[in-house]
């Protein structure tokens, strides 16, 4: 395996620059040419990170033709994954995704057998497992330090879903999204809750629109019940605010208790501990500041590129992530019908 890996991108709206930004810090990595929409903009985005060419989107199967790269990071709106993974996968390239992976369940199955039919690596861009304070938690788990899990309680409030111009200043596509909260940001603590504490058993959900000037719900009430014992509940929405510097930081605070004490973390990511009968204390980590979120979209990509060069498998596969998009489907069926739902083992 070569100990360089050629890439090539395709996007370049708000978010892709924090990818960009990442892949310049990845020392066996060589971006070799971005596409987009518009190619005025794919223009821009090469000039400002480096890269050599910039292709319109039309001409994406010429792009990989030409560079020959050996992975491409799709970084564009969901309703194109299908199609750019199709292509993707007929030229034998590897491919990293953001998520959603497509606007429906159907089609998500429909990417992930392509992908499963070329044999070529894919891996979903889900950085939010990634940032540094989920990880932590994981650690302290593992390590007992909260003893048995119970449950833990997140609230989020954004603050960038109100009034009319809501959304436009990063993702206006955000406005259209006939699903919007759960399908776009609550799948990201949907996959978290199952990196910390395993498979759902059973889930419940409340939805509401607060901002008539957009389509889907920006707010969500969402109980998970899981397999191994314990709940967790995400308390969201996009339209009301919080007082922190920084709400896109952490996106949000969080409790979690344990059969030995509990954990605290505001929207800094400091947390607190405090086992049963003791005085709590301020759990020592250092999380960057740099990035998004912690850095972790860095994180994620350092991950892809550690398993493409060793072999190793992918944190979050095609066929693991169908389990988190499955859970977004009944998160919304539970809502439209007021039920808890139980999920069934995966396979069944």
């Amino acid at each position: 395996m070569a100990s360089e890996l050629k890439g090539v991108c395709v996007g370049a709206g708000y978010f892709s620059h924090y990818q960009y930004e990442a892949w310049q810090r990845i020392p066996e990595v060589r971006i070799s040419a971005c596409c987009n929409r518009t190619v005025d903009k794919a223009r821009e985005i090469a000039a400002k990170y480096g890269i050599a060419t910039a292709y319109s989107i039309g001409d994406f199967g010429r792009m990989l033709e030409t560079e020959k790269p050996d992975f491409v990071d799709i970084i564009t709106p969901p309703a194109t994954h299908l199609d750019l993974c199709r292509i993707a996968a007929g030229h034998g390239v590897d491919i990293i995704c953001q998520k959603p992976l497509a606007p429906t369940y159907a089609e998500t199955l429909e990417l992930a057998e392509i992908v499963r039919m070329s044999g070529r690596r894919f891996m979903v861009h889900e950085n939010w497992r990634w940032q540094p304070w989920y990880r932590q938690i994981r650690r302290l788990l593992v390590e007992g330090i909260l003893g048995e899990f119970f449950h833990m309680g997140v609230r989020t409030r954004l603050g960038d879903g109100w009034g009319p111009d809501a959304y436009l200043a990063r993702q206006p596509f955000f406005r259209d999204y006939p699903r919007l909260f759960i399908f776009e940001t609550g799948v990201h603590f949907l996959d978290t809750f199952r990196f910390l504490f395993g498979e759902v058993s059973s889930v419940y959900a409340q939805t509401a629109r607060r901002n008539p000037v957009i389509r889907g719900e920006d707010s969500a009430l969402v109980v998970c019940r899981f397999e191994k014992g314990g709940t967790a509940v995400l308390d969201a929405n996009r339209y009301n605010e919080c007082e922190a510097a920084d709400p896109r930081y952490t996106f949000g605070r969080l409790r979690l208790d344990g059969s030995k004490g509990h954990l605290e973390m505001d929207e800094d990511g400091v947390m607190r501990i405090k086992p049963l009968g003791q005085p709590s204390y301020v759990h020592a980590y250092d999380p960057p500041r740099r990035g998004f979120a912690g850095d972790c979209v860095f994180a994620v990509q350092r991950h892809f590129v550690d398993c493409v060069l060793s072999g190793d498998s992918f944190e979050s596969t095609a066929e693991d992530y169908l389990k988190t998009v499955r859970l977004v489907e009944l998160a919304y069926e539970s809502a439209a019908t007021d039920q808890v739902i139980p999920v069934e083992p995966w396979g069944v």
